[in-house]
């Protein structure tokens, strides 16, 4: 019992301060069309909705890690991430965990919004609740929505379409639900034959290039 109760206390508390920047991560997460559509089509499999908070839990570790190091080696030895490094993250789990290619610059958005928030978090604790606030008010509000997505077929010719997209973008989009760009992993098989008809009337055939 002891033992047990010094193993207890021996634990150190959470900052608050991660616990409301946690908060704010997962909501921004949450509101990010690309993921939310990855998980309720299952692309990650049946765990799909644990990976998505996997992918926050591993955004918010080197943000954790930085704040918990002693202000002698900050910017020394250990650096708070920045949008880049958050945006690479966001891509590789995207592909590695739910095979989704995400085209449309969404993860640089989500990046700057949550290195955004560590940063009200740093400066303004007053400022940075109300904006966890405010995205939590966004989340619940689209847990009765659906996203859809427009699927592109690799290396096509087509863009995407421009229905009901315009050429206007903005955080009023993006957490809207509006249909995110990306490339499906199990839909991006590029099309291999092409039937073409010449001016005499026939038939031809073109096949993709072999990159074997």
């Amino acid at each position: 019992m002891a033992s047990s109760s010094s193993s207890s206390q021996a634990q150190p508390a959470v900052d608050p301060r991660i616990v409301l920047f946690a908060r704010g991560v997962i909501a921004i997460l949450d509101v990010w069309p690309a993921l939310r559509l990855a998980v309720t089509e299952s692309w990650g499999g049946a765990e799909s909705a644990e990976k998505r908070r996997w992918m926050a839990s591993i955004l918010i570790d080197p943000f954790e890690e930085y704040l918990n190091t002693p202000s002698v080696k900050k910017d020394i030895t250990v650096h708070a991430p920045d949008a880049i490094y958050i945006e690479e993250m966001l891509l590789q789990v995207m592909d590695d965990e739910f095979g989704a290619v995400i085209e449309d610059g969404s993860a640089e958005k989500v990046a700057k919004d949550v290195v955004g928030l560590w940063g009200k978090i740093l400066i303004s604790r007053v400022e940075a609740e109300k904006e966890v606030g405010r995205l939590e008010s966004v989340q619940e509000a689209l847990k009765k929505k659906k996203v859809e997505f427009q699927q592109q077929v690799a290396d096509d010719d087509d863009e995407w379409s421009d229905e009901d997209s315009g050429d206007e973008e903005g955080d009023e989009d993006e957490e809207d639900g509006e249909a995110p760009m990306l490339l499906d992993g199990a839909k991006k098989e590029k099309e291999k034959e092409e039937d073409q008809v010449d001016e005499d009337g026939f038939t031809t055939v073109k096949k993709g290039k072999s990159h074997r």
